[in-house]
């Protein structure tokens, strides 16, 4: 069952065949991104989240939160995918881990927020990336406060704010990306 992407490129997404592949694509850009780092401790800065952006936006929320399961597992199973070539539950657990389990979730709100209009504005795909974020960003926190003991105030400011002008950016720049390849794309 083949479906078309006329205007976002995100209308009917069922899980074809074609959608999975998609998916399991994107999964693995989102690998290739967590190569390209500059590695600030505790939570490196990596162009994971352009891809995860890119792919929420393309495939919608389903298609786009399984493209980060698919990341995920293939991480989990001992490939080296996370930031800094790490592999394994123990980068799940550490941490970093809130964020990567946080990519689930702001994929699946991205891509819900971009399907809610049948040709969203560049405007409309930024404020979904930003929703996104903000989710990703909320996970992530909770888990460095937790497993790190941090004060709430301190996991903010080491696993949020040096990430805010970047996370900009890669939004820009995957909202453009998605708005030059969106009618490509056929789901």
């Amino acid at each position: 069952m083949l479906h078309s992407c006329e205007g976002s490129g995100v209308k009917n997404k069922g899980l074809s065949i074609r959608g999975m592949v998609y998916a399991s694509i994107f999964g693995a850009v989102t690998a290739a991104g967590a190569y390209i780092m500059i590695p600030l401790p505790p939570v490196p800065i990596t162009l994971q989240t352009l891809f995860l952006y890119v792919a929420a936006a393309l495939l919608g929320g389903r298609l786009g939160a399984l493209s980060q399961v698919v990341y995920l597992l293939v991480g989990l199973i001992g490939l080296p995918v996370f930031a800094g070539g790490k592999a394994g539950m123990g980068v799940l657990l550490g941490p970093t881990g809130g964020y990567l389990i946080g990519f689930i979730a702001g994929a699946y709100v991205i891509g819900k927020l971009v399907e809610t209009k049948r040709t969203p504005g560049l405007i409309w795909i930024v404020f979904s990336m930003v929703s996104g974020t903000a989710l990703i960003y909320l996970f992530g926190v909770f888990q460095l406060m937790i497993i790190a003991n941090l004060s709430m105030n301190k996991a903010i400011t080491v696993g949020v704010l040096p990430f805010l002008i970047g996370d900009a950016l890669k939004i820009v720049v995957a909202a453009f990306l998605t708005l030059k390849v969106r009618d490509r794309i056929r789901i």
